[in-house]
């Protein structure tokens, strides 16, 4: 479950509430909403109170804080969360901020700030450089699903491999079960829908006028959804490794399966060029060996660390998260032929424990809790509450299955789709032969997160069907070539659906999203976000050198 290309968000109000949002900004916190609009003109009114970030090796110059918001925007008295920030201030005069979001959905921003701040230290040549965790991840009310999860998804796998989409069916349904059951009473409502909501309260508390913005990934989607709900609140917006705004999970799969057995085939056109490559010099023996040794892992596991075994479908998942990074292939290369010549999985594993972010940082993971799956308690927030109030969640205290969790709620929650037990019998035995076609190695692994939403209410039709044509500012959109999670289509489809705001970069790379990895990329976001320079419509970044 560490694919970042899947999305979700819960329909918790309806068009009239956003336009009630939009008119309750900074600029007009006293306006009085309408008659039967929530008044939420407390939440437009706080200000952040910014403190040393608590945990182990949190930089000392990355600061915390918080705002609180609604748990239900309709319903603003029924209760409220806290929303963790960071940031880091700007080195000269400060412009207002730079709002980012690392993707997922599931990612803890603070976190990934923290591991990977470097990178967007140019930035703060003119902005405060902020980040969150949004509702239902890491400090914010984080989403679980206990401690049993994992050993379900292993029986799923090996349920859909067996050809029993009934059984299959049950382990899904038992998923569902426990995330509703550890997750407490944020799990309705996260998503992205509210946590675009979200994001305007932060700008408003962070005291500027327009919202500026750089998403990755899945935040590009929350980006979109953010323009669609606040299109006069738009600044400079950036989204990097477009998401697709419209198409359903089952073809979401897909086009992942594609992208990531594409970006497999260029790694093994790299690894074949190198004496050490585990697989010799021919790149169409070396593609068949992957797939042998894919399925002889599913037959025989080896002994890992701690008592685990590595299976198949586990290095799948592995290979998947080192292919978002060019920088990671020499680590994937050592770690194969690690495997492959000796038997041991300790580089497998390692590569495996990354995750959801920006592959280029460390994935944000939480640390296990002296009480797992613990809970956010329900004490007051000091924020501006007439109902029960959900604080933040000591770092060392998220549970160590949220991110995970989150993506599947978050990405439930944004799709309206939910085939039914009939169909999905019915349709299994032709969606595993497209998956598989799609690729030989990647297939099932997709298949199993394609069901993920099956047990679950239905969520949101709004962002396919009202997120378009969009009436803001001109925003950057970047689209890499070899992206194995968001491929460069949907960066021309979301493009398209946007309308004319959308100006399109085409980074000629490989890896997963281009800032960090691409000199150029990086430079003319920058240029961008810092001065409004924006690059011409579907101008292009060069690849990076090969080795």
């Amino acid at each position: 479950m560490l694919s970042t290309h899947r999305r979700c968000a819960v329909a918790a109000a309806a068009a009239a509430t956003t336009a009630a949002l939009t008119l309750l900004g900074a600029g007009l916190p006293s306006v009085a909403p309408a008659a039967d609009q929530p008044d939420l003109s407390r939440f437009y009114q706080q200000k952040i109170t910014w403190a040393a970030c608590k945990g182990d090796g949190m930089p000392k110059d990355l600061q915390c804080g918080k705002v609180t918001v609604p748990l239900d925007y309709a319903r603003p008295g029924a209760g409220t969360l806290d929303v963790a920030l960071a940031r880091y201030r700007a080195t000269g005069k400060s412009r207002g901020s730079v709002l980012l979001n690392f993707g997922g959905p599931g990612v803890a921003g603070i976190a990934a700030l923290a591991d990977g701040g470097k990178d967007f230290m140019g930035l703060t040549n003119g902005y405060d450089v902020v980040t969150f965790d949004p509702r239902g991840v890491g400090q914010s009310s984080p989403v679980s699903c206990g401690e049993g999860s994992a050993q379900v998804f292993a029986n799923l796998d090996a349920s859909l491999d067996g050809s029993d989409p009934q059984a299959a069916l049950k382990q899904l349904q038992k998923v569902a079960d426990e995330c509703a059951k550890h997750s407490g009473p944020v799990l309705p409502y996260i998503g992205t829908i509210n946590a675009s909501r979200d994001m305007d309260v932060m700008r408003a508390a962070l005291g500027d006028k327009k919202l500026n913005y750089l998403g990755f990934s899945y935040g590009t989607r929350l980006g979109a959804v953010y323009a669609a709900q606040f299109p006069k609140k738009v600044g400079r917006m950036a989204l990097d490794g477009v998401d697709t705004l419209t198409e359903p999970l089952a073809e979401q799969g897909l086009v992942s399966a594609e992208g990531q057995q594409t970006a497999l085939d260029s790694f093994i056109t790299w690894c074949v060029k190198d004496v050490a490559c585990p697989f010799g010099q021919d790149p169409r023996s070396a593609r068949q060996q992957v797939v042998q040794l894919v399925q002889s892992l599913d037959r025989d596991p080896v002994p890992a660390d701690f008592g685990r075994q590595l299976s198949g479908q586990d290095l799948v998942g592995a290979i998947g998260q080192a292919l978002y990074s060019k920088q990671l292939w020499p680590s994937l290369e050592g770690a194969l032929a690690n495997l492959v010549q000796n038997g041991d999985a300790s580089g497998i594993l390692r590569l495996s424990s990354g995750g959801m972010a920006r592959p280029d940082l460390p994935r944000p993971g939480a640390r296990p809790s002296d009480r797992p799956g613990a809970r956010p308690s329900d004490r007051p927030s000091g924020g501006p509450s007439s109902g029960p109030s959900s604080g933040l969640v000591d770092p060392g205290d998220v549970p160590v299955d949220n991110p995970p969790a989150a993506l599947m709620a978050i990405t439930c929650a944004d799709t309206p789709d939910r085939p039914t037990a009939k169909q999905v019998t019915k349709n299994m035995d032709k969606l595993r032969a497209a998956y598989e076609e799609a690729s030989p190695v990647f297939g099932q692994y997709q298949l199993t997160e394609v069901l993920i939403c099956y047990g679950r209410p239905k969520g949101t039709d709004f962002i396919r069907d009202e997120v378009r044509a969009v009436d803001t500012p001109k925003m950057l959109l970047v689209g890499t070539r070899g992206d194995p999670a968001t491929p460069y289509r949907w960066t021309m489809e979301t493009a398209k659906r946007l309308g004319d705001s959308a100006v399109v970069l085409d980074n000629k790379g490989e890896g997963h999203t281009g800032y960090g990895s691409s000199r150029c990329v990086s430079q003319k976001i920058d240029a961008f976000l810092l001065y409004g320079s924006l690059p011409a419509n579907g101008s292009s970044c060069g690849p990076e050198s090969d080795r």
